[in-house]
């Protein structure tokens, strides 16, 4: 039902429901509704029409939510965790490894948790998926591309000291070439600007590190 047409009902049944209310106030309701049965039988038709609707609208999806530059739809999963690309901008280092980590139980992964701070050795979030297999998360919330030489020190710690299954960097900023170099030479998973918005926009991190390896 339009909405032209849902106020056209709407107002017609309001009328005619007030006029009830009026007779049988009155005590004249019955007598009424005798010398009206089609507008009180189009007023029933129409109550049950309007109230049809509202029980069926919470069951339907099409809300759209913006998202930067993009459109999600959350037809499927209304109650899925997103975050705008510029929310991330705007939050602390700490305030970032929390959202990965809730993106990360958001996604399904278990005992995921912030770990990041002095001594931890290059790892901001841990987590383990349903095959027991650890990821190691490194979050740098920097206003650069991360280069080279960080990439280097985290591939010294992930697997020789955290035993990480998938070690993962992520640059809000993206990251330098020989970073990128680097990285591939060694098994390293880096996340630049665009991995982590789709990430943050409801797709899972598997799906993303699946598709960046393939291309």
């Amino acid at each position: 039902m339009t909405p032209g047409v849902k106020a056209v009902v709407g107002l017609i049944v309001g009328i005619t429901l007030a006029r009830l209310l009026w007779q049988w106030v009155t005590g004249t309701a019955l007598p009424w509704i005798g010398d009206h049965p089609w507008r009180t039988g189009f007023a029933c038709l129409g109550l049950v029409l309007l109230t049809a609707t509202l029980i069926d609208r919470p069951g339907r999806g099409g809300r759209q939510l913006i998202y930067g530059e993009d459109v999600v739809s959350d037809d499927e999963e209304p109650d899925r965790l997103t975050y705008r690309m510029r929310e991330l901008a705007a939050m602390t280092p700490t305030a970032f490894e929390e959202a990965c980590a809730e993106l990360l139980v958001r996604d399904g992964f278990l005992h995921a948790r912030r770990v990041g701070g002095a001594g931890d050795l290059g790892a901001d979030v841990v987590a383990w998926d349903d095959e027991s297999r650890k990821l190691v998360l490194q979050c740098k919330h920097y206003v650069r591309p991360v280069g080279s030489k960080e990439v280097q020190t985290f591939n010294g710690t992930a697997r020789p000291e955290h035993k990480a299954h998938h070690p993962i960097m992520i640059g809000l900023s993206g990251f330098t070439q020989p970073a990128t170099d680097f990285a591939a030479r060694h098994g390293i998973i880096l996340l630049g600007r665009p991995e982590p918005k789709r990430w943050a926009h409801g797709n899972h991190l598997y799906t993303i590190i699946e598709t960046e390896a393939s291309e």
